[in-house]
């Protein structure tokens, strides 16, 4: 990534200069825009996942984006709310920044974050259940099955990526019916998209983007993307850089 201070600073340029070459760069595919600056395209099936590894393993540098993230979701759960918590890294955040005297149930397909939510003695955890992947998570047609059985107040999820056109997409089709089960018996959908994820598509799709109630990301998301997820009645919520 790069903003346009670095730009400005590394070649001598205006303001009006920088936003210029990033629009005519943007116009031939070789990068994409963002708030502050850009960066670098994706490629359809990029290896966003970090394979083997648990939510918990993925977490070795915390990114401040995802973190503030994070700490926006945990603001939006309420005293006796029923949830159910992504298995990905912000997940993972999440649990490590919930309050010690909060009530409520947590499901998750993750035994990694089922672990540490163990510490919090007022939380009801729920694992899903199902055969295990090699990165502690479950995904299997027993997994959507126990799903289809419960109700949640909230959902937390995230993908890959998402976008206005492609909606929310993945890499691995075997995790389609889990997040779409979740989805589908929530009350209030929250999609948990940094700018890395926003405005890109990955391989296969699993459901429109207007599923979701909220969308929260960070500063430095394209303002036009954000826009289109406006049109389609998501309400974005922008967490800001300190």
């Amino acid at each position: 990534s790069i903003t346009i201070g670095d730009i400005q600073q590394q070649f001598d340029v205006s303001v009006d200069s920088a936003r210029r070459d990033l629009r005519i760069l943007e116009e031939k595919g070789l990068l994409k825009r963002t708030h502050g600056g850009a960066i670098s395209n994706k490629k359809i099936g990029f290896g966003g996942e970090c394979h083997d590894l648990s939510a918990k393993e993925r977490v070795v540098t915390v990114k401040e984006n995802y973190l503030k993230i994070a700490k926006r979701a945990v603001a939006m759960i309420e005293p006796k709310d029923v949830i159910f918590l992504t298995g990905a890294s912000i997940g993972f955040l999440i649990t490590q920044n919930l309050s010690d005297d909060l009530c409520c149930t947590i499901v998750t397909n993750s035994i990694s974050i089922a672990e540490d939510l163990r510490k919090y003695h007022n939380i009801t955890v729920i694992v899903t259940g199902g055969e295990m992947d090699r990165n502690g998570n479950f995904y299997d047609s027993f997994t959507v099955e126990t799903l289809n059985r419960l109700r949640f107040d909230k959902c937390f999820i995230t993908s890959a990526c998402i976008s206005s056109h492609f909606g929310l997409s993945i890499q691995k089709t075997r995790k389609i019916g889990v997040i779409n089960a979740v989805i589908n018996h929530s009350k209030t959908k929250i999609g948990l998209y940094p700018t890395e994820k926003i405005g890109f598509d990955s391989i296969v799709s699993i459901c429109p983007a207007s599923k979701l109630n909220y969308l929260i990301t960070d500063w430095d998301a394209s303002e036009e993307d954000l826009k289109a997820f406006d049109e389609q009645g998501i309400e974005v919520l922008i967490v800001e850089k300190d």
